[in-house]
């Protein structure tokens, strides 16, 4: 039997139903608010079959755990685990195209939803995470990556280094960031197959994983801040490359 989860939140609830419709197993919707936008959701719930249930807001923060759920919490079935069994087939189906981003050990749900959210809007292929150590995908994920954690497929692995070496072998070049790094980066060629690794929060890499990249970056700082958070680093780093790449089709 698959697995239940919850999502909630306008944007992530709209993502699930226009992404993977045949997902949707319930729809919760508070009785104290009536707008287009929620009105919208609950329509395309009645369509697919799907008869929504309304309750008082105290029901709906329950069930969201008291996260933001904008008036609307929905039961659904989980996508099936990606693993590293799939980056084979991954790195394949984009060829050159190929952009990964591996975190290593981020384990604070906002920053991987964050993280997520900035992978979407990146046309990245995939994020991957080791499964311990990490933060893994629950409502709160959900809820900040706005949508993306239905569009953007979550790798977990069992050993990260090994993994990495998976995707040197498919002919993935990793680009780690730290901040001792001796090229920055605007000076690296990000045009191929890549995979942008980001360490965790304060401590960053783990040494394997420093030592199984191919090359490692830092970003430039002017002011008087040591580093920047994880997932707006991410979006730096991330956005570096949508700019390359867009630049050599021009």
């Amino acid at each position: 039997m698959s697995k239940k989860i919850t999502v909630f939140g306008l944007h992530s609830v709209r993502a699930l139903i226009e992404q993977h419709p045949e997902r949707l197993v319930e729809l919760f919707a508070t009785k104290e608010r009536q707008d287009p936008a929620l009105q919208k959701l609950i329509s395309s719930a009645q369509k697919m079959g799907v008869r929504p249930q309304f309750v008082p807001k105290a029901s709906l923060d329950k069930r969201a755990e008291s996260g933001n759920h904008q008036g609307v919490v929905v039961t659904a079935l989980a996508a099936p685990a990606l693993t590293e069994n799939d980056l084979t087939e991954l790195c394949q189906k984009q060829g050159d195209r190929a952009l990964f981003l591996v975190l290593d050990g981020v384990t604070d749900p906002h920053n991987l939803g964050a993280c997520l959210r900035s992978a979407d809007a990146a046309g990245v292929t995939a994020v991957i995470v080791p499964k311990d150590k990490s933060a893994t995908m629950n409502p709160t994920v959900r809820k900040v990556a706005s949508g993306a954690a239905e569009t953007v497929p979550l790798v977990q692995v069992t050993n990260l280094a090994r993994a990495l070496r998976q995707l040197q072998d498919e002919q993935v070049w990793l680009v780690g960031t730290a901040g001792e790094a001796t090229h920055n980066l605007y000076e690296v060629d990000f045009k191929g197959p890549l995979a942008i690794v980001m360490g965790a929060e304060g401590d960053g890499m783990r040494r394997l994983t420093r030592e199984t990249c191919d090359q490692l970056v830092s970003i430039p700082l002017a002011g008087s801040v040591s580093s920047l958070n994880v997932s707006v680093a991410t979006g730096v780093c991330l956005y570096e490359v949508v700019r390359q790449r867009q630049f050599a089709r021009a």
